[in-house]
């Protein structure tokens, strides 16, 4: 069974309402090692030997979702190995000090969406949801250089990023604004919602998305 599959095998047999899994993985070779834990970054992993740790929380970072997708990365090497849970915690048990744990910065965020798309991608569009309406102005001119456009009615913006060339900020230029962000003190989360890959605009500027009945 591949890491994808031991993983929701473990979280069927997870208690409802658990809140925190703790995670070993013991891998087939020590070579891959080095290998596994670069692809694990974004839910920093802790390495010793053959077996790196790492946990997973349901309603927080990393996220169920994002370990699996990290997880299938490994798969895809393949890089082989037993996950096992070595402890878990429900929202009743939790400590109130991991129940207090600060939320990944957005650029650990931003890392952490680059991390598990394909090594070819050439072009994304992103999302910036503000955890309140009072950041829209300054964040508005801190994300600038990204071309930033509002959505809706939430509290955000969206951009898009290419990585070699074409229509949109250089994925370094994306991390540095969101650095802005995270030094004002602007919270938020950050996602890709759409991503290319190896895409070859000629005589273009690239890809058009259309979300709302209007291109992006």
């Amino acid at each position: 069974m591949g890491l994808v599959g031991q993983w929701e095998a473990i979280q069927s047999g997870l208690p409802e309402g658990w809140a925190d899994a703790s995670l070993r993985l013991t891998l087939a070779d020590e070579g891959d090692s080095e290998r596994a834990a670069a692809l694990l970054g974004p839910a920093n992993p802790g390495r010793r030997g053959k077996a790196i740790s790492f946990s997973a929380t349901r309603t927080g970072w990393p996220s169920p979702a994002l370990v699996a997708r990290l997880l299938a990365l490994l798969d895809r090497e393949p890089i082989q190995g037993e996950l096992e849970l070595v402890a878990s915690t429900t929202e009743e048990t939790r400590a109130p000090a991991a129940a207090a744990a600060e939320p990944p910065t957005l650029v650990a965020a931003w890392k952490g969406e680059l991390a598990v798309l394909p090594d070819d991608w050439s072009d994304l569009y992103a999302e910036v949801e503000l955890d309140s309406s009072d950041y829209l102005d300054r964040g508005a001119l801190l994300m600038a250089p990204l071309n930033p456009s509002r959505y809706g009615d939430q509290a955000g913006f969206r951009f898009r990023a290419a990585r070699r060339y074409g229509y949109g900020a250089s994925s370094e230029m994306a991390q540095r604004c969101l650095a802005r962000l995270d030094e004002e003190g602007v919270r938020g989360t950050v996602r890709v919602l759409w991503a290319l890959s190896d895409t070859r605009p000629v005589q273009t500027q690239g890809p058009v998305w259309y979300t709302g009945g209007k291109s992006v």
